[in-house]
Formats: structure tokens, sequence, C-alpha cells
């Protein structure tokens, strides 16, 4: 049968916190029978954004990663509720019973996602359960999905076979793939939290002054082979991105008809690269 994914775009994400305040308006203060318990008022919510900033200046990027329950296939939370507390419905969602689980703050711990939060006053686990309330009543979509501006999220209802070929074809994934927990909520553009970049700004004397240039060819190279290239743009800057951390020595070699060519080498470990005072200085350089 056909089940509810989410489709989060990192690179759509514009940090406004619009699905956090959604979720919380939703479900703070608010009982849903056999889904959920009012939510707390104070303390962080069932979806947060997590930021990740890379670079230095100038060329600085910063991304941002709404995080919520993943409604995982292989869910650890189902796993450490025998007692029937968490279950995972046949179209996919992971719900956690509001009067079963009552008690059971060990389910907080289960999720290896950090994705449960603890209700103090109710004395409950709680988590974002795709706002089944509102889907089984014919709505088309979670309330974070339609209120964002940037429309970088989307809910799909499809087999298993249908999701794994749109991932595939659209580069999507999951967190933590090696937890072996199958999540639903599938990213776009993760690599901007989670891969590294090696960037530069290019400059060239021009009509006796230092100046941007545009157009330089730059090549990325490993072990001597070419492994990626682009072209400075309007500004002289370059960046080649979704390199993995620790994925070791680079050589960037940039290049001009008119103003020469010099190269640099660069090396990436847990942080991105940005190199400095790439200045050609002719054809002879």
């Amino acid at each position: 049968m056909n089940k509810w994914n989410l489709i989060i775009d990192v690179a759509g994400c514009e940090n406004c916190n619009n699905c956090v305040l959604a979720a919380k308006d939703e479900l703070v203060g608010n009982d849903f029978p056999g889904y959920s318990a009012p939510h707390p008022t104070q303390g962080r919510g069932v979806i947060h954004i997590e930021r990740t900033v890379r670079g230095a200046a100038p060329l600085v990027d910063a991304a941002y990663v709404p995080k919520m329950c993943n409604h995982c296939d292989d869910a650890p939370c189902v796993k450490a509720s025998a007692d029937g507390s968490v279950r995972k419905r046949d179209d996919g969602i992971v719900i956690i019973d509001p009067v079963r689980a009552k008690g059971r703050r060990d389910l907080v711990d289960a999720c290896p996602y950090g994705s449960i939060i603890w209700n103090e006053q109710l004395q409950l686990p709680q988590s974002w359960f795709f706002d089944a309330h509102l889907l089984d009543t014919g709505v088309k979509a979670p309330r974070c999905v339609g209120v964002c501006p940037t429309q970088a999220m989307e809910a799909v209802k499809l087999s298993d076979d249908a999701m794994a070929q749109r991932a595939q074809a659209e580069g999507l994934r999951t967190l933590k793939p090696e937890m072996g927990t199958q999540p639903r909520v599938y990213y776009k553009n993760l690599h901007r939290a989670d891969h590294c970049f090696i960037a530069g700004s290019v400059t060239a004397a021009i009509n006796g002054r230092v100046e941007c240039l545009e157009g330089a060819q730059v090549a990325l190279q490993r072990a001597g082979v070419s492994v990626a290239s682009t072209t400075t743009d309007v500004f002289g800057d370059f960046k080649f991105d979704a390199l993995p951390q620790h994925s070791g020595s680079y050589v960037v070699r940039i290049s001009h008809p008119e103003h020469g060519q010099t190269e640099r080498p660069a090396s990436i470990e847990a942080v991105s690269v940005v190199l400095d005072y790439l200045q050609l200085y002719g054809a002879d350089a």
C-alpha cells in the first residue's frame, strides 16, 4: 500500500521557523484522543531546526535542517514498547499512544534521532505524528508543509518502490542511514549540513587595478586526476561542494587565457576550506 513520506529540501529552508510554530500551534494545549495529549507550552517542540555553518569569510554558507520524528519502518521506539505504547500504522506513520505511553520516559532515549520530547507535566513522551489527525480527515498534507513559504517541504504518499525510485532519481538521503532504521523523512541537498566544500575568490591585475576575475577556469584535482571543474562568477568566486569530510588532499588549479594560471593545495578534514590570496599575475605566472 501507499505510505506517507516527507521530503525536505535543505537548500530551500531559510530558518523562518514556520514549521516549528505551526506544530506548536496545532499541538500545544490541544487534545487529540488516540493521537496526542496536549503538548507543553514551554521547551523544544516536536519540530526543531538545526543550523550548520561552513566556510570562513568571505565565503560562508549557513544551512538549516528541520528535524522531527522520522517515522522509521524499523523504529527503535516501537521495538522498545512491547506494551503497544508506540505503534506503526500501515500508512507508515508512527504514533505514541497518549494513554499507554504514560510514564514511559525511557522511550525518549530509545529514539536515536532525539526526536521524542518529554512532557513533564503529563509524564508523557511525545513526537511529531505527521499530523495524522488531520490526514485522517482528508487534509492533503501536515501543517508544516502548508506553511513553508519556500515550499521546502513536500508530503507524498507513495509505495515503497515508488519512493525508493524517487529517492534514487533526486539524490534524496535520510539521517543516520547506518542505524538501519529506514526513516520515511528524506532530505535533498543534505550535503550542505554534513559535507565540506573548497572555495575561493580569484583576482587579477586589470587595467592597473586588482579586480575580481570572472570567467577563470578552476579545476579540482585529486592524485593528478580532475574530479570537478567550474568557472569563477562575476565576483571571482568558485566553490566545489559535497566533498566528504576527511577526504584528504586536493589541488585547485586556476587558469585564464589572459591572466595566466596558478594552483594551490587544499586538504579536507572536518571543516570546509576557503583559499585566500588567489591572484593571477599574467601569462608567465
